[in-house]
Order: structure tokens, then C-alpha cells, then sequence
């Protein structure tokens, strides 16, 4: 068998059923062997969009998600987009060509060394010399994605290596790799330390994190949370881990999070963070706080613990869902009435301020993710981009029930939702859902170019674009950090006609300037079958969050 049919094979052994690419010379035998392939190959019109449509696929469908690039800059276009999943903890498998064996190190034409250009942010990588050692590699490449904590793998076949024509082929079916070995079981005692520590604590907080839903542990931690009455509070990646219609919900805390949510963390003695790495900004101003309290830190890598806090009480290296069947079978006896009498007044005294004395006449940005929230699907999808619709969407879009909210977290990835929303679509084109691409006007020229792919297979996709001509996110950070009108580079001054752009793609486009006009439209662009795109016009001075 040709080498690129055989990888073809290995994917469709680890039931990969389609694959987000761009192709290139040093991919032209994969990309023939691509025509007799039953995977579906979806062009996408910029290789950094491919690992995110890989990754809105991946946490849509619980799968790995796959991305193709060819050699030199295709490879390289790729980096955001891993870098983007690796500090997501996102599985991915990541496939590029190279140029031949003989011509590597001699700068050839579209030669780059990618292995070295990404090993900071991938799980592992791979340089295939050798066509018979596929088989094992892509094995081990999945298994690697997609066991202990999760993230991308790079594999890269030179050209020459794709060509081989192999006489007999070992398929890998068992994966035994040295030193790689993740802990899933819980210490039994530490496990027994958190108890003591969580029976002693009058003011006890869980603060669950992305590592709650890549290890599908939100039914455990309700469980958990609702047997012993301890508040949740969420980080940004834990959006969707905890039900936000549940009374034990306190919000998302940090530097962009709820005024209560930091109130009632500073109030807390006890923190049970499960699957958070503590990050700057999920801590950002209450890193005393955090060191002077009672720390149960649980998370799959023990590189995370410990690592941005200087003194963990309890650490428990495990996975979030084993570890917290273990907590659910222990009996705290706990009364945390008069916790949850304070956490009361803590919300009564710090409430949701609207602002909507800065909608200066146009789109409330607040109001309006709050309707969405109110009228969308039960199981709705929403996919944010970075900037204030990212912190927008995630404090007012009540996620609860079966929804799911997904954004570029520890990278903080402009251009993402787009891409990776059509990744969602395309991991429930079985069974369709309403699906919500949320980006300001910045973030939706970055990648706009992925239009074609929405329009070309009529995928199902909501883009509510926030328009406030600035380049929002960073303009408030000048304010904050400058002062007003200390404003440089952030202006978009050129206008745009984003409805004759939706139009040219056959995209149906809605304008709206008013609070009215926005919830008229979401209404109708949800009853619309076919993609959309709903500009909302926000004034350039509603940067408060």
C-alpha cells in the first residue's frame, strides 16, 4: 500500500471522519489518496482556521479533531491555532508535509522546521522518517491527544515518505509509550486531607475550571455541590461546567469576572479548585487572597500545581470526574446555611450594573446576550471570539440545561469563533443545532475569509457581530490604563458594508441599531435555515464590563 493511503487508513481507524486542510506540494500524494477516501476533506481558506475548526469540532463531539497543512508556510499558519488548543487543553492531531528527507536542513523550497517551531505547545510531535512507523505513530498520536490532560499533537511527513510503497503493514493496536503514564486515581491520602480540611471550613467555595468539562465531570460536581452545599464559582474555560440557573451558582470570578463572584472568593477560607490552572487572569488581584487561604488544588497535570500558587494545602493529581466520584462517596455533614446567607448579601450589595445609560441610543451589548439567552435553544451553542464580546457574552448568556460555551481562553485567539463554530456545525450535521459565532468587528475581519466555507456548506451558523468601529477590548485597557482619550491604533476608521459582504457569500445579513431591532433579528435569524450574520451597532464608549 502507498504510505498516503495508509495514513488515510490510520485515521479512519481511530474514526476520524473529517479533516479541516489546505493543500500544498508536499501534500500532493496525501491529497490523491484523498480521492478514494471515504473521510470528508473540508477546504478551509486559511491554514490558521484549521486547528479551529479542528477544536470547535473536538469540543462539540468529544472527538480529536483533525487539521492538514502543507510544508514551509502552510505548517506555519498553522502555529496560532495549536498554540491556541495546547493552552486549551484541546485534543488535536496536527498533519503537515515536508520536503523530502534528502532536502531537509538545506532550506528547500517551503522547507520549514516545524517540530522545533511548535514544541512549546504541543503535547508531543513527530518528524516521520520512516513510511513502515506510521501505523504506530498516528496510534500513538491520538492516544496521546486525547489521554491525561488533553492537547495537540503535531505529526510531519516528508513528500518522499508519503510516496513509499509499503509491501506489508503492521497495524498498531495496543499503545505502550515509556514514561507516559497519566494519573487518574486521586491519592487516597490526599483524598482523606481534603476531607479533614473541607469539614473544618465554615466558608468553603469550588473553583471548577475547563478540566470539570474535558473530563465530563458536570453531573459529579453537581452532585458534589448540592450533597454538601458549597458554592461554584467558574472560571472562563469552566463556562457550561456548573448549571448557571442553580442557586449554588456565584458567577465567573477574576479579572473580568463578577464584582460578587470576587467578593464572595475574598470572603471564602476554604477553595476547592478542580480542573483550574489559577491562571493571571482567573486571579488577577486576589493572588494574596488565594495564598492566604486553604487550597485543595485537584488537576490531571501536577505541572499545574502549585505552579502560579505559592502554597497548595491539599494536592490531588487526578482526574476531575474519578476524584470527585471519590468526594461523592465521603460524608462532610456540612451546614453551610449562614456561607449561603452571606453569599446572599454579598449579590444583594454588589448587583449587575446594565449600563444603559451608555447605549447612547444604540445596541445594549448586555441586554442583548442576556435575550439570547432567553430565546435560544436549550441546547444551543455559543462560540466566542476574544475581546469585550467575549467577556459580553460570557457573563450575561446564562448557560444552563444542555447549552455549551466555547472560546479561546488561555491564548486569548482573535479570529477564532468563525472557524470554530463551523467546526461545531459540522460535528452535529447528524443532528442539527442552533449555533452562535459571537465577534466584535475586528475579530470578524480576521477571519472572515472562512464565509466561503459557512456559505459553501450551508452550515447552520449565527454570527452576531458587535460593532463599535474600535478595536474594544484594548481601547478599555488603555482607558484603565492611561486615561481617557490616551487611545492609539485602535480605531477602525474604514466603514464596511458587511451586508453587501453577507450578501456577496449568500449569507442572509441583519442590521441593528437598537435594542428592538437586535432582538428582531436574533428571532428571525433563528428561524432562518441557512447561515446568518447580525451586525449590532454598540457605541465606542460602552467599554465597561
Amino acid at each position: 500500500m502507498l504510505a498516503a493511503k495508509l495514513i488515510l487508513k490510520c485515521l479512519e481507524k481511530e474514526n476520524v471522519e473529517v479533516v479541516f486542510g489546505y493543500p500544498g506540494g508536499a501534500l500532493l500524494p496525501l491529497y490523491e489518496a484523498f480521492r478514494e477516501s471515504p473521510i470528508q476533506h473540508v477546504l478551509v481558506r486559511n491554514e490558521q482556521a484549521g486547528p479551529h475548526y479542528a477544536s470547535g469540532y473536538s469540543r462539540e463531539s468529544g472527538k480529536v479533531g483533525v487539521c492538514l497543512a502543507t510544508s514551509g508556510p502552510g505548517a506555519t499558519n498553522m502555529v496560532t491555532g495549536i498554540a491556541t488548543a495546547y493552552l486549551d487543553s484541546i485534543p488535536l492531531v496536527a498533519i503537515t508535509g515536508q520536503v523530502n528527507r534528502d532536502l531537509i536542513g538545506t532550506d528547500a523550497f517551503q522547507e520549514a522546521d516545524i517540530t522545533g517551531a511548535t514544541e512549546p505547545f504541543t503535547k508531543h510531535s513527530y518528524l516521520v522518517q520512516d513510511a513502515a512507523d506510521i501505523p504506530r505513530i498516528i496510534r500513538e498520536a491520538f492516544h496521546i491527544a486525547s489521554t491525561g490532560r488533553p492537547g495537540p499533537v503535531l505529526i510531519d511527513i516528508p513528500r518522499d515518505v508519503q510516496n513509499t510503497n509499503l509491501k506489508s503493514i503492521k497495524y498498531c493496536e495496543k499503545v505502550e509509550i515509556r514514561g507516559y503514564k497519566p494519573t487518574y486515581e486521586g491519592h487516597t491520602g490526599q483524598i482523606r486531607r481534603a476531607i479533614r480540611k473541607m469539614k473544618a471550613a465554615k466558608r468553603p467555595i469550588i473553583y471548577a475550571g475547563g478540566g470539570v468539562v474535558l473530563s465530563y465531570a458536570e453531573k459529579e460536581l453537581l452532585t458534589f455541590a448540592e450533597q454538601n452545599g458549597i458554592p461554584v464559582i467558574t472560571t472562563l474555560m469552566g463556562i457550561g461546567c456548573f448549571p448557571e440557573d442553580n442557586p449554588l451558582y456565584c458567577g465567573i470570578a477574576g479579572s473580568h469576572g463578577f464584582e460578587y463572584s470576587n467578593k464572595i472568593l475574598e470572603a471564602a477560607d476554604l477553595c476547592i479548585c478542580v480542573g483550574a490552572r489559577m491562571s493571571d487572569r482567573g486571579t488577577n488581584n486576589l493572588m494574596d487572597m488565594i495564598n492566604d487561604m486553604e487550597l485543595i488544588h485537584i488537576d490531571i497535570d501536577p505541572a499545574e500545581i502549585g505552579k502560579n500558587i505559592d502554597d497548595t494545602n491539599v494536592p490531588i493529581v487526578g482526574d476531575a470526574r474519578t476524584v470527585l466520584l471519590d468526594l461523592i462517596q465521603k460524608d462532610l455533614k456540612k451546614d453551610t446555611r449562614d456561607w449561603l446567607k452571606t453569599i446572599e448579601i454579598i449579590k444583594e450589595n454588589h448587583p449587575l450594573l446594565y449600563d444603559t445609560h451608555l447605549e447612547l441610543g444604540l445596541v445594549n451589548p448586555k441586554l442583548l446576550f442576556e435575550k439570547l439567552g432567553e430565546i435560544a435553544s436549550d441546547n444551543a451553542t455559543v462560540v466566542a471570539d476574544v475581546g469585550l464580546n467575549q467577556i459580553w457574552s460570557a457573563l450575561y448568556f446564562k448557560v444552563c440545561k444542555d447549552r455549551h460555551y466555547f472560546t479561546s481562553g488561555g491564548l486569548g485567539t482573535m479570529g477564532y469563533s468563525i472557524p470554530a463554530a463551523g467546526g461545531v456545525a459540522f460535528a452535529t450535521r447528524e443532528n442539527p443545532k442552533q449555533i452562535f459565532a459571537i465577534c466584535g468587528d475586528g475579530s470578524f475581519q480576521m477571519s472572515m475569509g472562512e464565509l466561503g466555507v459557512i456559505a459553501e456548506h450551508n452550515l447552520n451558523i449565527n454570527i452576531i457581530m458587535i460593532n463599535n468601529h474600535k478595536l474594544g477590548m484594548v481601547r478599555q485597557l488603555q482607558h484603565d490604563n492611561y486615561g481617557k482619550n490616551h487611545y492609539s491604533g485602535t480605531d477602525i476608521n474604514f466603514s464596511i458594508d458587511f451586508m453587501k459582504l453577507a450578501e456577496a457569500y449568500g449569507i442572509k445579513g441583519y442590521q441593528a441599531s437598537t435594542n428592538a431591532e437586535a432582538e428582531a433579528a436574533l428571532n428571525d435569524a433563528i428561524a432562518h435555515n441557512g447561515p446568518t450574520l447580525i451586525e449590532c451597532q454598540v457605541h465606542e464608549d460602552f467599554i465597561k464590563i
